[in-house]
């Protein structure tokens, strides 16, 4: 059976999360996040340099998001046994090797390779937001996790510009050296501003606390939902911003690709609302919130698919972002009250099938317009927003 025991007797209690450490999680994580996406405006830079084919270079964001992936299923949960903090130095400071390694990458292969490692460093994130979660008490919680994903949200959203201005200015290395300045100086203030024992190490085998991951899947009704409706968002979600680049190639638009990078700037009112809706999930309770942003989701698919100006792709995209993230922070708050002493393996749970969503997303989304263009993805990202609204209405089931 899985180990989901409350800690030991006489273990210390965490200290009070103060706003100004709050703040410190905030910025740690958008620094973290943001080597995710930091090397998707180089590629053409990139496979100049080294010599590649465009499709060669293309493996590097998969590699990176490969890396994360695995960092989530396989790091993620050991912050359930050991010393989350412990955890979060050690993969800060492999991150910062592997951004090192990057920066000095003699070819594409290496380059690949490091990209998989700084992939699975960049997963501390999801060390840092459930430690957050736990300490914050629970009528703070989903304003503190709201908080915290902000950063997270901002990270993604300046990520692909501050790389491409510096890759312009100092190349595409400098971009990595960067990156591994920022890990180093994330690792120093975390040692500094966490607690020294934000966890209790735990005794329950590395293959069994894997495994323990199917059974909060087959015990937590609330765990399968919340990660299903973000499921079905995310998918809904990527199924926007796989296709836009394409559509803004046709008419009426008729833009380049760096039209489709000035869009990621709606993200910031997602980013923006994080906390909002954090805090009306405190004290509203979380089920409204979730309710209210599928719905904003699903109305947004209306718009893109009958508006077809450019003031109606606005509009649309910041509905979309607004709801996605809503319902995200609004989900969170429901998963992180689910097992005190879990919430590293819930928030596994929670992602992996969040990002398989997503995947699933991009790919039907791609189908969708080489058989029927843009009115078939804004059907079938209106389906999977309808879906998650459906799934939404079930909460007590």
């Amino acid at each position: 059976m899985p180990d989901f025991t409350p800690p030991p007797a006489g273990l210390a209690p965490a200290p009070p999360l103060t706003r100004a450490l709050v703040l410190v999680m905030a910025v740690s994580v958008g620094a973290t996040v943001a080597n995710l996406y930091y090397n998707q405006p180089m590629l053409g830079a990139i496979a100049a340099d080294l010599a590649v084919s465009p499709s060669a270079v293309g493996l590097i964001p998969t590699a990176t998001q490969l890396g994360f992936g695995l960092g989530l299923l396989l790091l993620v949960p050991l912050g359930d046994q050991m010393d989350r903090r412990r955890l979060i130095l050690a993969q800060s400071a492999g991150l910062a090797v592997a951004l090192v390694a990057a920066a000095l990458a003699p070819g594409a292969a290496t380059l690949v390779l490091a990209s998989v490692a700084v992939g699975l460093g960049s997963a501390l994130v999801h060390q840092i937001v459930p430690l957050a979660a736990e300490m914050a008490s629970p009528e703070r919680r989903g304003a503190t996790v709201g908080t915290v994903m902000s950063g997270l949200l901002l990270g993604i959203l300046l990520a692909r510009v501050v790389s491409g201005a510096i890759a312009a200015a100092a190349g595409w290395r400098a971009v990595f050296w960067l990156g591994a300045g920022l890990a180093v100086t994330v690792a120093a203030v975390l040692a500094r501003a966490l607690p020294s024992r934000s966890a209790p190490p735990g005794s329950l085998p590395y293959r069994r606390l894997l495994l323990s991951l199917l059974a909060l899947v087959r015990e937590e009704p609330a765990l399968r939902r919340a990660a299903l409706i973000q499921a079905a968002l995310f998918g809904s979600f990527s199924a926007f911003w796989s296709i836009l680049a394409l559509r803004l190639q046709t008419p009426p638009f008729a833009f380049g690709s760096f039209a489709a990078g000035l869009f990621g700037f709606a993200g910031a009112v997602g980013a923006l609302a994080a906390p909002l809706a954090g805090r009306t999930a405190d004290g509203r309770g979380p089920y409204g919130v979730i309710a209210l942003g599928t719905m904003a989701s699903l109305a947004a698919w209306a718009v893109l698919g009958l508006a077809p100006g450019l003031a109606g792709l606005i509009f649309g995209v910041v509905l979309l972002d607004l709801g996605v993230q809503m319902t995200l922070i609004a989900n969170q708050t429901v998963i992180f009250a689910l097992r005190p002493q879990a919430t590293g393996r819930v928030n596994t749970v929670f992602m992996v099938t969040m990002f398989l969503g997503g995947a699933f997303g991009s790919l039907v989304a791609s189908m969708a317009w080489a058989r029927g263009g843009w009115g078939l993805v804004a059907a079938t990202g209106g389906l999977l927003a309808g879906a998650a609204l459906l799934l939404g209405g079930r909460r007590r089931s």
